[in-house]
Parts: structure tokens; C-alpha cells; sequence
């Protein structure tokens, strides 16, 4: 199957859920997906049941590791050519993923969606956390990423299989800095990433500053010691 499937991790996302895949189902009939109902305690399982949508319904909160890496063991077993990571909330629009597929095709394993990748004056919180951890990155692997904590990525058929057969891939900045090292080859093509519709975040200003420092700390020290299955 040389299709897209987009991986939609979802937890409490009833206000959200639908929007989004009748936007795909609509808009782009080309591209299949999954939603990974990651134990939700509200209504978005319920929703996505009846509404007959293409559903992978955890029944315990995995966290976005490990829903994420279930929907990456179904591509796998789907034998899907590309897999996207696609937020659940409406930040992530499909109009970009013909164009990071393209990008794809000159010989990489990981296209990222950049929301920097163009020069920008607004230095929010958000871009100098990016930059930080994206310096990381470059001094470990002497790769440059503008945007690394972009959720927008798309993985190769080899990396797939990766995230698929292999323990603790989570899909976070020092995974890619992992697979980086392993000789992954990363793109990043410009994309806009809008604000949630409906809903709060989850990385409110202490979480994302944590986040931020646990990011640092796993690339420039523990991804040294991290070996594959």
C-alpha cells in the first residue's frame, strides 16, 4: 500500500475528534488513518464508535508513547509505505502532507513539519525552546533541525518498522536525535501549525519548561547510553 495512513493519537478529545476526521474523510479521501483512542475518560471512544470511523480503542491510558506506537504496529502490520503523526486536535493540517511525502521520496526517513524553517522575528517561548533543543541535536549529530518539537512527522516504511518491533520509541525530539544517530535522514519542509480548536493543552508553562529540560538532558547525556532491541 504506497499510501499515507495518519496516525491520530486522541485522549479527551470529544470536542475535537470529529472535526478533524470529516475534515480528512471530506477533504482527503486519498489518505487513510486511525484514530488511537488512548483510554479516554470522556466521550471521544463513544463518538468515534458511532460515527464508524477507523478506530484502534485502547482500553487503558498508554500515554502518547505508547498510543503513538500502536498506531505505528498497525501500519506495520498494514504494510503502509509512510505513517504520520496527526494531532487530534485540529493543530495539524492535511494540506501539507502531499508535499513532506515528496520530500520524502529524495531518500529520507523522517520529514518533519517546520513551523521555523523560514526566518520568523517572533521569538516566542515556544521557538527559543525549539532552538534549544534543535542546538542539541546539531551538537550531538551534526544535524540541523529548525523545529524538533513539531509534532507534524512523517516516518519512511524502515522506520515504521523501527517504532513497530522496538521498545520505548516515543515520539519526542530525543527519539529523533536517537534515529539520527542510527543513520536516519531527516527533512523538514514549512508548514502551519494552528492553536488547538477546542480544549487546553496539556503543556502549560511549568510542564513545557520541564518537558524542555528533560528533552536537554536525554539528548546531550542519556542518548549515549540507548541502544536498540
Amino acid at each position: 500500500m504506497n499510501k499515507v495512513l495518519l496516525v491520530i493519537p486522541a485522549f479527551n478529545e470529544e470536542k475535537n475528534i470529529e472535526k478533524v476526521v470529516n475534515e480528512l474523510v471530506e477533504g482527503f479521501p486519498q489518505l487513510d488513518y486511525v484514530v488511537v483512542n488512548d483510554g479516554s475518560r470522556d466521550s471521544t471512544g463513544r463518538i468515534c464508535r458511532e460515527k464508524g470511523y477507523n478506530l484502534l480503542d485502547l482500553p487503558v491510558n498508554l500515554g502518547l508513547a505508547g498510543c503513538f506506537q500502536a498506531g505505528m504496529k498497525y501500519a506495520y502490520q498494514k504494510g503502509y509505505s509512510y505513517a504520520i503523526q496527526f494531532d487530534g486536535d485540529g493543530q495539524h493540517r492535511p494540506e501539507y502532507i502531499e508535499a513532506m511525502r515528496k520530500k520524502m521520496e529524495e531518500g529520507y526517513d523522517i520529514v518533519i513539519g517546520s513551523r521555523f524553517l523560514t526566518k520568523r522575528k517572533d521569538w516566542s517561548m515556544r521557538m527559543i525552546g525549539s532552538r534549544m533543543i534543535g542546538a542539541a541535536i546539531r551538537l550531538t549529530t551534526g544535524v540541523k533541525v529548525t523545529d524538533p518539537t513539531s509534532g507534524m512527522r512523517l516516518f519512511s516504511s524502515r522506520m515504521i518498522e523501527e517504532f513497530a518491533l522496538n521498545l520505548n520509541y516515543g515520539p519526542e525530539p530525543d527519539t529523533v536525535s536517537f534515529l539520527i544517530k542510527q543513520g536516519a535522514r531527516v527533512a523538514e519542509v514549512p508548514v502551519i501549525i494552528d492553536e488547538r480548536l477546542e480544549g487546553e493543552s496539556y503543556l502549560k508553562p511549568f510542564t513545557a519548561a520541564h518537558y524542555m529540560l528533560r528533552m536537554l538532558l536525554s539528548i546531550l547525556l542519556i542518548q549515549n547510553f540507548r541502544k536498540r532491541r
